[in-house]
């Protein structure tokens, strides 16, 4: 606190001497004619004082010298607590950045004059604005952290096309980065069809198609974000079924069209392709596992198994334990993956022409071959072909575009029906490398390899099981129930279930379809009857597949947003 002193105060005499010299310096300068009369009243004046300072005793003087004693005191008080009040403004400005308004305010009416109330106004003016993140607009906040880790943006938007054989989808994400690594917070998902494949000579029309899709986008994304929101549009078997040249042309219009009519930024080098099916069932596998918290953490965990079944494909991946210390044999099925900082020896395989409608079309030709060569009667009508798969007296062209021959449903049911889609398998062909699954392709026996951990089965999977009330988690015996209860016709034991009914009538393939899955995991990947499997749609929130997996790799490439 500063230091103050009292000036000099000099005593009344000497006072009384000071102004008599000076009035005696300007009597010389008054004219000759007043100088008497002045010396006159001088002299009375002077003769008055002496007697009244006579006429006074001591005790009269003390008063006056206390007065301005304590006058000097008073002004060294009011001046010391002029002192207080700066150095606590000062104090208080020097913490605003840290002590939120509303403790300031009781701080300074503690004990506040009529003066230190404006000073509080001054200083409740100066409390920092509000945070960047509290002026942010909702869509641009994170619902985990309000800082982003340094060198990243708080939020990051990817969009990902799924064109697959029988429509296309698009899955708008919404990322955050609290941590170094992208954290999933949201998805939009939106789907229409057909897929792009329904385009094979016209790829201007089957780019087209697209737009619906990217409307969703343009909407759920800030238009700030737009220059820095990647976008891939990734195809499936629907365009590697059509052949190299259509689904060439195809995708160049795509890609055209996005980067004439859309500001989203296209990645490189495989921003508009035909994914290879390999990379499917890894990025599903990386979504399932991610979202149900097994990859991506400080220790290793055990994993989940996934099983894909899309319209054209078909796709197994899953990280096998070798107990006996052998490892899983070399080659395209073997995949190692880095991911959170551990290591995973994973076996994959995707089966082309073995996804749910390139079943349908094996399962109707191979009975339609098998209706031409199993008798030689010739009254047996080569046009009209009976089916075990279908519904009694549904029929059918077996080929959409030539309606010369029908297949006629006999509703036999699902022992007859499984006879067929077990043959579609192919498991007697020959296989390279043993143990196999089916057509002839090497798989460590889950039995085996993969006893304890979850199988999560998703797509078609869950498209045809879930509508018929079956619950999430179920036996592959009590899968092989349902198919027979469907495939019996008997659809009256559904009657609480008005959902189901509706699906079942609506889809005369029903039958066919549960007998294909049914057979696809027992007798294809050989699950025990008694293994449970797991289907879902989404996973906490999210939508399962290849797409999530397939974007955080995209994410990982480099940082998009700055």
């Amino acid at each position: 606190m500063p230091e103050f002193s009292s000036n000099y105060i000099p005593s009344a005499s000497q006072n009384q001497q000071r102004i008599s010299s000076d009035e005696d310096t300007n009597i010389d300068k008054i004219p000759s004619r007043r100088r008497g009369s002045l010396a006159l009243e001088k002299a009375e004046k002077g003769t008055k004082e002496v007697e009244q300072s006579e006429g006074r005793d001591d005790f009269k003087m003390v008063p006056k010298k206390k007065r301005n004693r304590i006058w000097l005191r008073t002004s060294a008080l009011l001046l010391t607590l002029i002192c207080l009040i700066l150095f606590f403004r000062d104090f208080l400005e020097s913490e605003e950045s840290v002590v939120p308004e509303n403790n300031i305010k009781p701080a300074l009416e503690s004990a506040i004059t009529t003066e230190q109330i404006i000073e509080e106004t001054s200083i409740a003016t100066k409390v920092p604005e509000k945070s960047e993140t509290e002026n942010t607009p909702p869509k641009f906040k994170s619902k985990h952290c309000t800082v982003p880790h340094p060198g990243r943006p708080l939020i990051q938007y990817a969009l990902m096309l799924d064109a697959g054989s029988t429509g296309s989808r698009i899955h708008v994400y919404r990322f955050n980065y609290c941590k170094d690594s992208p954290e999933l917070e949201d998805e939009i998902f939106s789907h229409t069809k057909p897929g792009l494949s329904a385009y094979p000579d016209d790829p201007i029309s089957a780019a087209k198609s697209l737009d619906v899709l990217l409307k969703v986008a343009l909407e759920k994304v800030p238009e700030e974000l737009y220059n820095c929101t990647p976008v891939a549009v990734k195809a499936t078997a629907g365009l590697r079924l059509l052949g190299i040249t259509k689904s060439k042309s195809i995708l160049e219009a795509v890609q055209e069209h996005l980067e004439t009519n859309y500001p989203f930024p296209i990645i490189e080098n495989d921003g508009v392709v035909i994914m290879d099916g390999k990379d499917e069932g890894v990025y599903a596998w990386i979504t399932v596992n991610y979202l149900l918290g097994r990859i991506g953490t400080s220790k290793k965990l055990s994993t989940a198994a996934i099983f894909d079944l899309g319209g054209g494909s078909t796709q197994i991946v899953f990280e096998p334990e070798m107990m006996d210390g052998t490892e899983v044999s070399p080659g395209e099925h073997r995949y190692e993956l880095l991911f959170g900082g551990h290591k995973y020896v994973l076996y994959q395989h995707s089966y082309l022409y073995y996804g749910l409608m390139e079943a349908r079309k094996a399962i109707k030709k191979f009975v339609a071959d098998l209706w031409r060569l199993a008798s030689s009667d010739e009254k047996q009508s080569e046009d009209h072909v009976p089916h075990p798969c279908l519904p009694k007296n549904f029929s059918e062209p077996l080929d959409p575009n030539d309606d010369t021959i029908k297949l006629i449903g006999t509703g036999a049911g699902h022992a007859q029906c499984r006879f067929i889609a077990e043959q579609v398998l192919n498991k007697e062909k020959t296989c390279p490398i043993s143990p196999c699954a089916f057509n002839g392709i090497y798989q460590p026996p889950l039995r085996d390899t993969f006893s304890e951990n979850e199988i999560y089965a998703f797509s078609y999977f869950y498209d045809r099981v879930s509508p018929l009330g079956m619950p999430n988690e179920f036996s592959l015996k009590e899968l092989r129930d349902l198919t027979d209860s469907v495939c019996s016709g008997d659809i009256d034991q559904f009657s609480h279930l008005p959902e189901a009914l509706k699906e079942i009538r609506k889809n005369p393939h029903y039958c066919m379809d549960l007998t294909f899955i049914y057979g696809l995991l027992h007798v294809g990947y050989e699950i025990p009857l008694e293994r449970e499997v797991k289907i879902a749609k989404k996973i906490k929130g999210i939508e399962t597949g290849w797409c999530l997996g397939a974007t955080i790799a995209i994410l990982d490439q480099k940082l998009w947003c700055k």
